[in-house]
């Protein structure tokens, strides 16, 4: 019989705010961060195999299997538990590479929350998030499956009640990659923390975002165009995404028409929990 084959949601997201307080003894960074989920998502295609082969259906463009988030999370999950099944994965983008929306983290969670229910491997919420930071600091964050405030790497999650909202996500076409943003000699390192909650759309900023547009003017491009009409618009990540917050999906639309030539963007709903949330305990 061929086994069954799904393809299964991983939703982006967005750093409302996005904070650098320190930099630690290993050369990683203290941050605080409020994480918002969104309905744009990539879709991940698993399908079983019981050869305890892990493979990849359809190669990434520009990425070798050995740096797949997803066939990583595979392997991990494998060494973890010990299972003798296997895996066929295929990812299909609607995220952007390099844009900060956490698309590979959240492939990777999808597969460790698909793949820990249908290999019955029986890892709880808590251990698929520890598995989830040896891959990536974002990738905690979509196996916990809500919106969070984030701390120490990001993976400090404390789930935080956010009303609903739309959004305009424009997409400069850079591919920012994160480490050259937080190893930059100008970011600043020292920012205060926040007493969160409360939370409202507006509050704080994003550290990173100086250094990624003196890198990649692009991103100021598109972030002075979003500003002229949203003041609080903003970069999530360390990009190179930047967006602005609506209360309906009228107002973000209305804005997107008016999008110059040259630029692209769309519209998101953010999201109460990830689709997949009940797939752990």
């Amino acid at each position: 019989m061929t086994p069954a084959v799904e393809w299964f949601p991983a939703p982006g997201k967005l750093n409302l705010l996005l904070h650098v307080l320190g930099r630690r003894n290993d050369g990683m960074h203290e941050l605080q961060t409020v994480f918002r989920l969104i309905d744009r998502q990539d879709r991940v295609r698993i399908r079983l195999r019981a050869d305890g082969e892990i493979r990849r259906d359809r190669p990434l463009p520009g990425i070798a299997p050995e740096d797949d988030l997803c066939i990583r999370a595979a392997r991990l999950l494998k060494t973890e538990t010990g299972t003798p099944q296997g895996t066929d994965l295929c990812v299909e983008k609607d995220l952007p590479l390099g844009g900060g929306l956490g698309g590979g983290s959240s492939d990777a969670a999808t597969v460790l929350l698909v793949l820990n229910r249908l290999w019955n491997t029986g890892l709880s919420r808590a251990a698929l998030m520890r598995l989830g930071l040896q891959l990536g600091a974002d990738v905690p964050l979509f196996v916990f499956g809500r919106n969070a405030l984030g701390e120490g790497l990001g993976e400090q999650l404390t789930a935080l009640p956010l009303p609903s909202a739309w959004y305009l996500v424009l997409v400069p076409p850079v591919n920012v990659a994160t480490a050259s943003i937080f190893s930059d000699n100008t970011l600043t390192r020292n920012t205060k923390a926040l007493r969160i909650p409360p939370f409202f759309r507006g509050l704080g900023n994003n550290d990173l975002e100086a250094v990624a547009v003196r890198r990649h003017p692009e991103i100021g491009t598109h972030l002075d165009w979003l500003r002229r009409r949203r003041s609080d618009a903003r970069m999530t990540g360390s990009g190179a995404c930047v967006f602005a917050e609506f209360e309906s999906s009228e107002e973000a639309r209305a804005l997107l028409a008016e999008l110059p030539g040259g630029m692209q963007g769309f519209v998101a709903r953010g999201l109460e929990h990830h689709p997949l949330h009940d797939w752990a305990n």
